[in-house]
């Protein structure tokens, strides 16, 4: 189980190293604000790990008495940097913080925001899944990191989970938490702040980067887009790139669809050696999404989810 878990966290090193260099709003780790409570720092241009998380997209809500924190990035220095930019905004206590799923980008920078006195809350499916991330502490160079990077980080849980829907009050701003069932990974939730309009979709959606696929429940993960797409909301933060639509929910049902179709049919007898010739084919006929540089992203993707491991 160790071996597997190791290999599935190298390949996302693989996927999110070799994402499209995309145009971005915004190069730095400063937070851009979305509406009248949401703040979010967005669509970086530099997704390597140490510099910017993998590219991955962080958010701030602040109502009358606490502040919530969707995702804390990669480390705890990064997480620090974060904290940082949060005290520029306001001064209210940081008191939750929500991680759309355990994968490290998202939830590594947590126990610096532990430290201050907030409670992190995920899905049921998560605590177990953080839990056997302890390992890969001793292993920054799976990521792309140096030990320096993850001087100080230390595996936060959630303490509070929920396994359908959870409301966080922050005074006078409400925070909704829904689970749409397996997608990107088994414990993947999205946060609604209702009366901005803002919807953070994590992991399920990224938008001008190729999906990670070796956790996901392809299926689950398109009938969860499905219910994206009905849930009210003027704006749309992915898990990364830019502030998204409807538009871009529907891009990623019609990529998921057919990359899984093909990737069945084109993996019948064949071996991890064959996923270089697989992946060119596929991309022949693939909807880009105005994507660039997919092929390492089609290519682990088969590796880790179509072809028989070695």
């Amino acid at each position: 189980m160790r071996k597997a878990v190791k290999k599935i966290q190298f390949v996302l090193l693989l996927v999110c190293l070799f994402a499209p260099g995309f145009v971005a709003a915004e190069e730095t780790t400063g937070l851009t604000k979305l509406s009248e409570h949401v703040y979010a720092a967005v669509d970086f241009k530099n997704a390597s790990p140490a510099t910017n998380s993998f590219g991955v997209n962080t958010g701030v809500v602040i109502g009358n008495d606490a502040v919530l924190v969707i995702d804390t990035r990669i480390s705890a220095k990064k997480a620090q940097e974060f904290i940082a930019d949060i005290k520029k905004i306001t001064g209210k206590p940081i008191k939750y913080v929500v991680n759309t799923h355990y994968h490290l980008d998202h939830s590594w920078g947590n126990c610096e925001f532990v430290k201050l006195g907030a409670v992190v809350i995920g899905h049921e499916n998560g605590r177990l899944a953080a839990s056997r991330s302890k390992d890969s502490l001793s292993h920054p160079e799976y990521f792309g990191m140096t030990p320096d990077d993850l001087n100080g980080t230390t595996i936060s849980a959630p303490t509070i989970t929920f396994r359908d829907a959870m409301l966080v009050d922050l005074g006078g701003v409400t925070v909704n938490l829904s689970y749409l069932g397996p997608a990107h990974t088994d414990d993947s939730i999205v946060a609604l702040v209702d009366q901005d309009g803002v919807l953070f979709a994590g992991d399920i959606l990224f938008t001008r980067y190729h999906p990670f696929l070796a956790d996901a429940d392809v299926q689950g993960w398109l009938k969860a887009l499905a219910k994206l797409e009905t849930i009210p909301a003027k704006i749309i933060v992915p898990g990364h790139g830019p502030v998204s639509t409807v538009a871009d929910i529907k891009d990623l049902e019609t990529y998921l669809a057919q990359f899984d179709k093909q990737a069945k049919a084109l993996c019948v007898g064949k071996t991890q050696d064959d996923a270089p010739a697989i992946a060119q084919e596929m991309l022949k006929t693939l909807p880009d999404q105005k994507r660039t540089e997919l092929v390492m992203g089609v290519e682990n993707n088969l590796r880790s989810k179509y072809l028989p491991k070695k």
